[in-house]
């Protein structure tokens, strides 16, 4: 191996040395190895560093064909302790600052979706909702009012045939009457109940609005 080669060597192990340093302490910021799970922790430390070996020797490969001489540790201890003395103050604040950069930028982001995205959306459905009550509420009263107004006229022109009706109905036998009425009175209980169901309905519907509006 020349001198060239050698000095190159060298000098890569040693940047290698300060980059496991940097590496390290990503990772021990990332990992956050009190809250973890002790096999999570040991599969991920294999990991690590099975990572790092791997990088260390495609240096190597390239600097000098993966010849590996005792220097090489000398320069990668060398590295690692350079780092340690002069660079992990400057690169643990440089790492702190661009997380907490990334997590402003992020939550900015949340916010902006929220803002110009999510809540456009939910105010559209709040107004389609109004307007689609509006108009129920406005053929109701124009149901109710219709049927007023056909419930009054029907019993101007039907009076007559109600009087008839009263009496061919007293001269009946009294066993068909009663049969009568009591499928009337069933079938208004049945009326009864589905009216009031959809009164309740309609009622908790439009106060699920006004809270929601509110």
């Amino acid at each position: 191996m020349s001198l060239t080669v050698q000095f190159y060597t060298m000098l890569a192990m040693i940047l290698m040395g300060s980059f496991f340093g940097a590496a390290l302490d990503t990772y021990q910021r990332f990992l956050n190895r009190a809250h973890r799970k002790r096999w999570i922790v040991f599969v991920n430390d294999v990991l690590f560093w099975l990572v790092q070996g791997l990088l260390l020797f495609l240096i190597l490969f390239q600097v000098n064909y993966g010849e590996v001489r005792f220097y090489i540790f000398l320069a990668l201890l060398c590295g690692f302790a350079a780092y340690q003395a002069l660079l992990r103050n400057f690169y643990v604040k440089l790492l702190e600052m661009i997380i907490s950069m990334v997590i402003s930028i992020y939550r900015g982001m949340v916010k902006a979706v929220n803002i110009f995205l999510i809540r456009p959306v939910i105010w559209i459905i709040h107004l389609l909702i109004a307007f689609s009550l509006f108009v129920i509420q406005l053929l109701w009263s124009l149901v109710k009012t219709t049927g007023t107004v056909l419930w009054w006229v029907l019993r101007i022109g039907i009076a007559p045939f109600v009087k008839l009706s009263v009496h061919f109905w007293r001269l009946l036998p009294k066993r068909l009457t009663n049969n009568v009425e009591k499928l009337y009175n069933i079938f208004a209980g049945y009326f009864y109940y589905f009216t009031n169901y959809m009164y309740k309905r309609w009622t908790s519907m439009k106060q699920w609005f006004l809270n929601k509006k509110q």
